[in-house]
């Protein structure tokens, strides 16, 4: 199974020392971020012949790109109205930019609520902005992958599988993250609920509750990974492992070791 190191953690760093980092502490391929701010390493500005650089400068390094996460703009796929066409036309740019670095998977984690956005009305509006992006997905041959984060929606397994399901495309799926939703529940249950829905794989640990509990280095935690991995394999995940460990909790080699491990289990 290939170990993949995300941008998420980076911050601004140029993506030719990422790629260079990411090889250096021996990972397999590297995961890159589209982010709205124009300082951005990768920003929705970029052009055609900048995405081509970048994947010949993955490949180059032997850390191809093999998954994008999408950062919003201003658009809402909980929404409706200009907000939701918005993070339609965010998402697509997002999974054209995704397959001309070589990305099969797009990491989405859909948007927020508010106190005029109702939960129900969220959840519908979703689940049609989703069925307009599978055209998209199926041309491109991409995987849509959502992400549970702690924006108060879809805090069940059976809830985000009911959700997907109502998609209807197997390209539409999820981007399981042990470490999100260690703090309120147990991740392998999301495993098996999820099944062969899971797309990608984010690695992060976690210890204590919802109030005084803390992001650790990978198996300093209290996440159950040979369970977990048990569960994925189960699941027929073949996909790779994504760190998304902050260097201030475990250097980037360290995590690879970790990672390695884990993957073994």
């Amino acid at each position: 199974m290939n170990i993949s190191l995300s941008q998420l953690i980076t911050g601004n760093m140029p993506i030719a020392e990422f790629l260079e980092q990411a090889r250096i502490a021996g990972y397999n391929e590297v995961e890159l971020s589209l982010r709205p701010a124009l300082e951005a390493p990768l920003n929705y500005q970029v052009t055609d012949p900048q995405l081509e650089e970048y994947r010949k400068q993955a490949i180059n390094s032997g850390v191809p790109i093999t998954s994008l996460t999408l950062g919003a703009k201003s658009g809402n796929l909980l929404a409706s109205g200009q907000a939701a066409a918005d993070g339609i036309a965010e998402a697509i740019r997002g999974m054209e930019c995704a397959a001309k670095l070589g990305a099969k998977v797009c990491l989405h984690t859909l948007g927020r609520l508010s106190p005029e956005l109702y939960y129900e009305d969220a959840y519908q509006n979703a689940i049609a902005a989703l069925k307009k992006l599978v055209p998209t997905a199926e041309k491109l041959k991409l995987g849509f992958a959502v992400e549970f984060v702690w924006n108060g929606f879809l805090f069940s397994p059976l809830e985000m599988r009911n959700f997907l399901d109502s998609v209807g495309s197997p390209r539409i799926g999820f981007y399981f993250d042990p470490g999100n939703m260690a703090v309120f529940q147990y991740p392998q249950h999301w495993v098996r609920t999820l099944g062969k829905r899971i797309l990608h794989v984010h690695l992060k640990d976690w210890k204590g509750n919802a109030l005084n509990g803390t992001w650790t280095a990978l198996l300093q935690g209290e996440v159950n990974f040979p369970v977990v991995m048990a569960e994925l394999r189960a699941a027929g995940y073949q996909g790779p492992l994504v760190s998304e460990v902050a260097s201030n909790l475990a250097s980037f080699a360290d995590t690879a070791v970790a990672m390695r491990k884990i993957a073994a289990f």
